[in-house]
């Protein structure tokens, strides 16, 4: 049995490394008979690979796309290359493929042995890439990433060392159990459940220090709306004022012009939406409003309406037009 699933692995290695092999290609490759390569191409093919036979010139098998996508045999050389793209795209080199790229590198990573991820840890420590030069305290390390994913995945309780946002603000031990992580921009915020606050909580990752997995296992419990509950906290939360105003312009449009960490955005029929933001400041709010170029009505709070007008009459007073302008 293990002679025939060693052979198996071989053969679908083979078919992976180029577009189309004969029989008797196979055959002397694995050093077998051309009967036994049909057989393994059936046991393949009973375990889900698309494998298609051709005759004639040019003819052989071929591994084709299928339905669902089959588990990939990579070589040591495929595996670093693979760890090494996902840890970039992860880290949001790759617009909108961050999360996907996080799950996908923790599985590949349970899996890697410890030669192969001494080699990703080299190449990855010694790549940089155009739109990760940024530079500042927000850059999260893979490892970190990582930790946390596997913690999920598990679940698994996590402590880690906090320190919030301000000069001063002490770092102080928190233990969680991590329910998602949450992408914003090149920003990851971790969206898990306070055990000694007893309530949800988000927290920064590049705020987060020494995870460390307990090895207590938890029920995950009914949680809301990660990416809802994220945004919420990052974009109204923090501030003194938060802000409702309709806009006269498709939810899509508006999106593409603030980041989802500034502000949601609800559709509010096909040619209108609804933006909420926070802000300290209601002439903060109100000039971000206005650079938006699009037609505004002001829902919540009342007093941002008034705003909006002073806000414009000093910009006209500015340009020149306005009644005081000598």
């Amino acid at each position: 049995m293990d002679e025939t699933i060693g052979r198996v692995l071989g053969l679908l290695n083979l078919l992976q490394s180029r577009p189309v092999w004969t029989g008797s290609e196979l055959a002397a490759e694995l050093g077998v008979t051309t009967r036994s390569i049909r057989r393994d191409v059936e046991r393949l093919r009973r375990l889900g690979y698309p494998i298609r036979a051709t005759q004639g010139v040019g003819g052989g098998y071929q591994l084709g796309a299928g339905r669902a996508l089959p588990p990939l045999l990579l070589d040591d050389g495929e595996a670093v290359a693979v760890a090494v793209s996902l840890r970039l795209a992860a880290g949001g080199s790759v617009a909108g493929v961050g999360e996907a790229a996080l799950r996908a590198l923790s599985k590949l990573d349970q899996m890697l042995p410890a030669r192969l991820r001494a080699s990703v840890d080299a190449v990855a420590g010694s790549t940089v890439s155009l739109d990760g030069t940024r530079g500042g305290d927000d850059i999260v390390p893979s490892s970190r990433l990582l930790a946390l994913a596997h913690a999920i995945r598990t679940p698994e309780q996590v402590t880690f060392a906090y320190t919030p946002a301000g000069p001063d603000a002490p770092t102080a031990e928190r233990r969680v159990e991590p329910y998602r992580l949450v992408s914003a921009g090149r920003r990851w915020y971790l969206m898990a459940y306070d055990l000694v606050r007893e309530d949800w909580r988000t927290f920064r990752l590049d705020r987060i220090d020494a995870v460390h997995a307990t090895g207590f296992r938890f029920a995950r419990r009914a949680a809301p709306d990660a990416a809802g509950f994220v945004q919420a906290a990052i974009s109204q939360n923090p501030y003194a004022h938060v802000a409702r105003i309709r806009i006269a312009a498709p939810a899509g449009t508006v999106r593409s012009q603030i980041p989802a960490s500034v502000a949601a955005v609800e559709a509010d029929g096909d040619d209108a939406c609804i933006l909420t933001a926070g802000g300290n400041s209601l002439e903060f709010v109100a000039l971000h409003v206005a650079l938006l170029g699009h037609v505004a009505t002001v829902l919540d709070p009342p007093e941002l309406a008034p705003a909006l007008k002073d806000l414009g009459a000093r910009l006209a007073r500015m340009g020149g037009t306005g009644p005081d302008r000598n």
